[in-house]
């Protein structure tokens, strides 16, 4: 099951296309699980937390399932919100993107209704709605459900603590006894269980468990940014905080390779790891980073395995990871045996979105600055410079030094002058 990857399932080619035009390499615990059950057509209760990948979880097995030649309903998505109805429409099309004349709507309440009929009259294939959008084109009998294969339940907790428990129910009732139905949540509460007893047929519960973040010395910071500002920020940051080790995660290997060599022509001692490598060459690389051969390892999620080297100073989240538990699993490289370590992630675009489901799952304060100018650099890289200097003054023996800047003042300089030139050197080196 852990080296389980999307080209094992046994899906559509235009599916897998697109799963790796997204840059996706493996699945995420829950779609490991509940893929290949889902595909049996079995009904199923997924447990997992927000931004885990539950989405692409039953966007697979639905897309899989599709008869294009049939333009009515075959599938259906109730969502508890407005934005996530359109956060699930939007990856049912990235995902059907070389699937030709598959349709997909999203129905949700303050969008023009004589639109989405309009639609639904031309032929849709897999609906997205909210519960009482959805009931409204039942009553006007705009909407058909009769030929429903797949209903999903998405967030079905919260959609019972905002009360749409009847509208699930009447929803419910209008399709075939004969679906498969797959309900994801969070928390599994007695009413979604009861929920499940009256709507499914023995479903399997598939439970991943929430790893709990335990990163108090670990400071987190994102910064947002444009995507083509991403390798300023990052070498900013570098300049900035000084560091002998560190770890750069992305979340493709294409983005690795790239990023290691723009790295390489800025200076950097870096060098990049990744699935597509053998194992010899990983060793290689790992090997040089333990040894401090190489300041800046960019790795990919399923090629930092295992990794365990206790002087990283930060982690650099390059991309924002596809799921919840990979930032966990992440950061936590960082901040070890008591020492303290810093968790940078970039934030381009909608990426924002998983940023605030991770904040939700990890239940921790990652708080925003701006990227640093080269002004700020220069403070920053001075203020540095001066806690050593502090730090030399109350653990250090001075004597032959101080008798040497002794020397110097008796030339005529200030103590001040000489304090400064010496900053002045080290900031230049």
């Amino acid at each position: 099951m852990e080296d389980l990857r999307f080209e094992d399932f046994e899906i559509s080619d235009s599916i897998k296309k697109a799963i790796k035009k997204l840059g996706f390499d493996e699945p995420t615990p829950i779609q490991k699980l509940t893929i290949p059950v889902s595909l049996k057509g079995k009904d199923i209760i997924g447990q997992a937390q927000t931004g885990t990948g539950k989405t692409l979880a039953f966007a697979v097995p639905i897309l899989e399932k599709i008869f294009i030649k049939d333009t009515s309903p075959q599938a259906i998505v109730i969502c508890p919100t407005r934005e996530l109805c359109i956060q699930v429409a939007e990856e049912f099309a990235k995902l059907s993107t070389f699937m030709k004349k598959l349709y997909i709507l999203p129905i949700y309440g303050g969008q023009a209704i004589g639109r989405q009929i309009r639609v639904l009259n031309k032929g849709v294939h897999v609906v997205i709605g909210t519960p009482g959008r959805l009931i409204d084109h039942i009553e006007r009998k705009t909407l058909d459900l009769s030929g429903i294969e797949t209903v999903v339940l998405d967030e079905a907790d919260e959609m019972l603590d905002m009360g749409f428990r009847e509208d699930i129910e009447k929803i419910l009732k209008t399709t075939s006894k004969k679906r498969q139905t797959l309900l994801f949540s969070a928390t599994i509460p007695r009413q979604i269980m009861n929920l499940a007893k009256k709507y499914q047929n023995k479903p399997e519960l598939l439970k991943v468990p929430h790893h709990k973040l335990t990163a108090p010395d670990i400071e987190q910071i994102y910064y947002e940014t444009r995507e083509k500002m991403k390798l300023e920020t990052l070498t900013r940051l570098l300049d900035i905080y000084d560091l002998n080790l560190s770890l750069v995660f992305c979340n493709t290997k294409r983005r690795v390779d790239r990023l290691t060599r723009d790295l390489k022509a800025r200076g950097f001692s870096a060098d990049g790891i990744h699935g597509d490598m053998s194992q010899n060459q990983r060793d290689k690389v790992m090997n040089k980073f333990r040894k401090g051969k190489i300041e800046i390892l960019v790795a990919t999620d399923v090629a930092a395995r295992g990794i365990d080297v206790p002087n990283v100073e930060a982690v650099f989240n390059y991309d924002v990871p596809n799921d919840s538990e990979y930032y966990i699993h992440r950061i936590g490289r960082t901040g070890r045996a008591g020492k303290a370590g810093y968790a940078f992630t970039f934030v381009a675009g909608k990426e924002i979105y998983k940023l605030r489901d991770i904040r939700k799952y990890t239940k921790s304060t990652i708080k925003q600055e701006k990227i640093p100018s080269l002004r700020d650099i220069e403070n920053k890289k001075a203020n540095l410079i001066l806690e050593k200097v502090v730090e030399v003054i109350e653990n250090s023996n001075l004597d032959k030094n101080i008798k040497n800047v002794e020397e110097l003042m008796g030339e005529g300089y200030t103590s001040l002058d000489i304090a400064a030139a010496l900053l002045n050197m080290i900031k230049e080196k």
